[in-house]
């Protein structure tokens, strides 16, 4: 607080004074304008609000001395470039509505909050009109004059916060500046699947080098945004996402979200749009946090690309300086579609887990390098497949069987040879001892019918064919292998069951013997009778008490005896937090998780064929059983190409 100088007897009175628009343009910039990255925004939006289909941003020196954006848009008439550097100047609405918003801008702030804090210089020809340029700097203007321009327009801006020095000295690095503004362009990317764009940094002079390019693309939405994705977030995303589309009372959602299994260790990847404008919004975040809460520990983060579309009268986009945020007339609707569409997508995807996995075990396996040979080229040795016959099969194994003779001075009978081998399929289940499986023979293996159904290789998770280190299981399948986690694995499918349970008869609450008193302010306790259904779901019962305090009555059976009063506040840290609390939630699922881990299948556990066999199935058959608990797969799926290649043969 500003403490009063005892040297001065009075204090004079102050004066209201009109800011001239140069100060007023200044203050706006501050707003609008926060580094480079903001400044590349405004323009590009403009450029695609004005129906380009290609957009060019030149910049150096991390947007600090040029920013340039080409496009192939409408443009402006030589009458119109002078109104456009004018304040709350705008083409895109007519003031009448100022919820009825489709495109990106609508303020007519930008331009001159540009031209008062850089010098800035716009090129434009509309259709039939001559081509025609106005510069300003530091929030000067000069006359419009004459141009050579053939199509859309170009706007350059140089030397930004030239007229405002203080703010250069909160900068970045040009390389931290460069980074966010390819990240401001790679989310409006995502957003214009039909719009190419090019971003060039031409520090140093000449053409420079193309740091990102998305070609436009063409033909149905989500063949088109599939690809899109592809080019800005990368294939493997691409590979391991899924299609999401939903519809709930005018709103509908669309987009795609990455597996469990497919997850960051930061929420880097996650990219929400409301009516194609990107936004960072906490209620949106929380809500694609919600959906995968079952499926990832608290330190992963999903990966996702989603799209919310709805009538421009339900959503008010006008509630941040720079439109980062929006406000929903009903966000209870926005938030349960984004949950509940995406659950029933990842339930849709089943045992499905994530390419990666393979790709990261394939990784691990390094081929052991090639001698080169003397005179060769270094190249390593390709060995050619061969496919011997049934037939040629089977010769080779009888020629290679031991003797049928006994051994000499023993009792053993004499070794099988190979005969087992020149079946038609390429594995077996190893042994069990007789210890762990009376009912059989010594030495006996397990017969094919045992092991797996006729045709079971085609089956997704394919036949099991062993057990190593018992708690490996291998499977094949028509075109690979499959290794799965029995531990992991079993442990998902008893988590499912548990929760299902849970769902049909509820959670049980113990009534407290006295009730527990906890004493908040007004607003908490507003805060948290507000969700009191939802915690009653989970066993929680609390109610007003007077004043700012609340009653606990019932807790959670499940949990035991709990701390009621540091529950509550846990609740409504994460209620002001995240807008939402799933603590309740997530302290009963973790009882449950804990008891699916105790009653699973044990690691070092020998397995029977029929068992193996019954957890394939049954996994197939599970939604999420492709993760464990904590989003870690519970299989790897080897392709027959990839192990070839791992052995050298083509």
């Amino acid at each position: 607080m500003a403490q009063a100088d005892p040297q001065i007897s009075g204090i004079s009175q102050p004066v209201i004074r009109q800011l001239d628009d140069s100060a007023i343009n200044r203050i706006a910039a501050g707003e609008v304008v926060e580094r480079p990255a903001s400044a590349v925004k405004e323009l590009v939006e403009n450029a695609i609000d004005a129906g380009a289909t290609r957009i060019t941003i030149e910049i150096a020196d991390g947007g600090k001395t040029l920013i340039r954006v080409t496009d192939d848009g409408c443009g402006m008439s030589p009458a119109d470039l002078p109104l456009a550097l004018s304040r709350h100047a705008t083409s895109k609405i007519d003031g009448s509505d100022l919820l009825n918003i489709h495109t990106f801008g609508f303020r007519g702030e930008a331009l001159p909050s540009l031209g008062a804090v850089g010098r800035l210089s716009i090129t434009s020809r509309a259709k039939d009109q001559e081509a025609a340029q106005i510069r300003v700097a530091g929030g000067r203007t000069e006359p419009v004059k004459p141009a050579a321009l053939r199509v859309g327009t170009v706007v350059e801006l140089r030397d930004l916060f030239y007229a405002t020095p203080a703010r250069l000295k909160f900068m970045r690095s040009d390389r931290a500046e460069t980074q966010a503004i390819g990240d401001v362009i790679k989310r409006l990317a995502m957003a214009e699947p039909s719009v190419g764009f090019t971003l060039r940094d031409v520090s140093g002079g000449g053409e420079g080098r193309v740091t990102f390019r998305a070609d436009p693309l063409t033909g149905d939405l989500f063949d088109a945004l599939h690809g899109r994705l592809a080019t800005v977030l990368g294939r493997e995303f691409a590979e391991n996402a899924l299609k999401i589309d939903a519809t709930r009372d005018g709103v509908r959602l669309f987009g795609y979200a990455a597996l469990p299994t497919y997850s960051r260790g930061a929420a880097v990847a996650q990219f929400l749009f409301v009516n194609t404008r990107p936004v960072k919004d906490k209620m949106l975040t929380g809500a694609l946090r919600a959906a995968y809460f079952d499926f990832l520990s608290r330190d992963r983060h999903p990966a996702a690309a989603l799209f919310l579309d709805c009538d421009p009268t339900l959503v008010d986009v006008n509630v941040h300086p720079a439109k980062s945020e929006v406000r929903f007339r009903d966000p209870g609707v926005a938030r349960g579609l984004i949950v509940s569409a995406l659950r029933h997508g990842l339930a849709e995807a089943g045992h499905r887990a994530s390419s990666t996995v393979a790709g990261a075990t394939l990784g691990a396996m390094r081929p052991e390098p090639m001698a080169s040979q003397p005179g060769a080229d270094g190249a390593p040795r390709i060995y050619q497949m061969d496919r011997p016959s049934l037939g040629a099969r089977s010769l080779s194994y009888a020629a290679q069987a031991p003797g049928q003779s006994r051994i000499a001075g023993g009792d053993m009978p004499p070794p099988s040879g190979f005969a087992e081998l020149a079946q038609a399929y390429s594995g077996r289940v190893t042994e069990v001892p007789e210890s762990q499986n009376p009912a059989m023979a010594p030495g006996q293996p397990l017969e094919r019918s045992e092991t797996s159904a006729p045709g079971a290789e085609q089956l997704p998770l394919g036949a099991a064919r062993g057990q190593v280190h018992e708690n490996y299981i291998i499977a094949q399948t028509a075109d690979g292998m499959v290794i799965v986690d029995q531990h992991a694995a079993h442990e998902r499918l008893v988590y499912e069951k548990l929760k299902r349970q849970m769902a049909e008869t509820g959670v049980a609450a113990q009534a407290l013997l006295i009730p527990e008193i906890v004493e908040l302010s007004e607003g908490d306790c507003a805060r948290i009778l507000a969700v009191a259904d939802d915690l009653n779901r989970f066993g929680l019962g609390i109610e007003a008490f007077g004043g700012g305090a609340i009653a606990v009555r019932e807790t959670p059976a499940i949990l035991g005896t709990v701390n009621a009063e540091a529950m509550v506040r846990d609740i409504l840290d994460e209620l002001d937090d995240q807008g939402e609390s799933q603590l309740v939630q997530a302290k009963i699922e973790a009882i449950l998780s804990r008891v699916a881990c105790h009653g699973s299948i044990r690691s070092g556990r020998w397995m029977r064929g029929e068992e193996m066999n019954a957890l394939l199935r049954e996994m197939e058959a599970t939604p999420h059983s492709g993760q464990c608990n904590h989003g870690r797969p519970t299989y790897v799926e080897l392709k027959l190409a990839d192990i070839e290649r791992l052995f050298g043969r083509s």
